[in-house]
């Protein structure tokens, strides 16, 4: 049996749907035979039965009239029907050259004594095959039988069979065609998805042709070849936009190492380079790599785009807060951050969730002045967790806002801060796998206010 699964699944569609139709031709023709045979049976052997009561009822009749021991009975003709006459003290007469019939039965004698009615025996399980039909008569019985034949039946059978078989053909090969016909779409798809492979061209839709589940399959791949293109495009501007942002750091940072080079090997790095220009040089270089590790990061963490990598858990977003806030700190020991908290609970991923909000209070360090905390306030609105960021800074102009959050923009007045412009993008894109919401205001102090809505898990607060 695992031989034969092994064998039908190794076949195509096609060959499966060819043997299926076969199959259930086959199945059709075997049924309907079992059913013709069985009706043409039962219609022969009525006729028979039909036919021995007539002609027992004649030869009662005469029985009757010349009595069982006198009434003639002719030579047997070598076909047909067969005659026995039992008479009254048990003994018979056939008549002559007949065959000799099965021995008369108790049934038949008990007819015959009058102490039954007229009996129809069938002896088509024996060997000789015969059906008898026993009447009674003048004090004995008259039987007449004929020799069951099965040859109508036999003959139906082998025409059925012949039939049976070119309908087996007949169905192979319209399945065949069915098949080839029904999956030439299927065909044609399998086709344009090799060219698309073949030659990485995602702009060439697949033709939607077909119906019902084919057109579903077509509409299914164009979407994903649609996925593809977004995601190729994404990819390209964002290798362009890295190309962009990384060129100026490292011209800067190629630009001085060369210079501190050209001194060493002339031997007047200390003369030729002033203690404080070369204090401020080093702390450039400094500054341009770290600027590069943070760009590099945050460029590896948006291409990636794993924030589905991370399980999803219930967890408390002031933790996360909490815990981001610290990290902030701890990377600007100049910047106050406030907090304003309660506990808000949500479906998340902690290490995303606490990148995102990082990301917001780096932004708003960047702005608030010195004098002037970056207030972080985390509360529950009707179903949604709310967090709040907002700097005491020049805030955000209007022109600027819708693009915010896209990668790599920085806003005019943001050119001489350290930066990638993708922080905000990181916070956009995270909140978005968590199915909130991230927007852009003014806080009452006049600067940026940045808020995020996630949806609450309600019942853990």
């Amino acid at each position: 049996m695992s031989r034969l699964t092994r064998w039908w699944r190794r076949q195509s569609l096609r060959t499966r749907l060819t043997v299926i139709a076969a199959t259930a031709i086959a199945a059709s023709v075997f049924l309907a035979f079992q059913v013709a045979s069985e009706l043409l049976d039962g219609q022969l052997r009525n006729f028979a039965e039909d036919q021995l009561r007539s002609d027992s009822r004649v030869l009662a009749a005469n029985a009757e009239r010349a009595g069982l021991a006198e009434v003639p009975l002719p030579p047997y003709p070598g076909s047909g029907l067969l005659v026995r006459v039992v008479l009254p003290d048990g003994s018979i007469r056939t008549p002559d050259g007949q065959p000799a019939l099965p021995p008369v039965s108790e049934q038949a004698e008990t007819v015959a004594r009058g102490v039954s009615a007229d009996l129809m025996e069938s002896g088509d399980s024996d060997d000789d095959g015969y059906l008898v039909y026993t009447s009674r008569a003048g004090g004995g019985a008259i039987q007449v039988a004929r020799a069951a034949d099965d040859s109508p039946v036999n003959q139906f059978g082998f025409g059925m069979l012949l039939i049976g078989l070119l309908c087996v053909a007949c169905g192979a090969l319209v399945g065949r065609a069915v098949a080839r016909t029904g999956l030439a779409p299927i065909d044609r798809l399998t086709a344009a998805a090799a060219r698309v492979a073949h030659t990485r061209d995602l702009d060439a839709d697949i033709p939607d042709e077909g119906g019902g589940e084919i057109r579903q399959l077509i509409r299914s791949i164009n979407d994903m070849l649609a996925a593809l293109r977004d995601s190729r495009r994404a990819q390209r501007l964002l290798a362009e936009d890295a190309a962009h942002e990384l060129k100026t750091p490292l011209t800067s940072l190629r630009l001085n190492i060369e210079l501190l080079i050209r001194l060493d090997r002339r031997g007047a790095l200390d003369s030729g380079l002033p203690a404080e220009s070369r204090t401020r040089l080093l702390t450039d270089l400094g500054t341009q790599v770290a600027e590069l590790s943070t760009l590099a990061a945050e460029l590896t963490d948006l291409a990636r785009g794993d924030v589905g990598d991370e399980n999803t858990e219930p967890l408390d977003l002031a933790d996360v807060v909490v815990a981001a806030a610290a990290q902030a700190c701890s990377r600007m020991p100049d910047v106050e951050v406030a907090l304003d908290v309660t506990s808000t609970w949500v479906n998340g991923r902690p290490a995303a969730l606490q990148r995102a909000v990082l990301n917001l209070v780096d932004n708003a360090g960047k702005w608030s002045p010195a004098d002037q905390p970056v207030q972080v306030r985390l509360r529950t609105e009707g179903a949604s967790a709310v967090l709040e960021v907002d700097d005491a800074g020049p805030g955000i102009d209007d022109a600027d806002v819708p693009r915010v959050f896209d990668r790599f923009y920085r806003a005019d007045s943001a050119r001489a801060l350290p930066g990638s412009g993708l922080g905000l993008s990181i916070v956009h894109r995270v909140v978005d796998a968590h199915g909130g919401r991230a927007t852009v205001g003014r806080s009452a102090r006049g600067g940026a206010l940045l808020r995020v809505d996630l949806p609450a898990v309600p019942g853990l607060d």
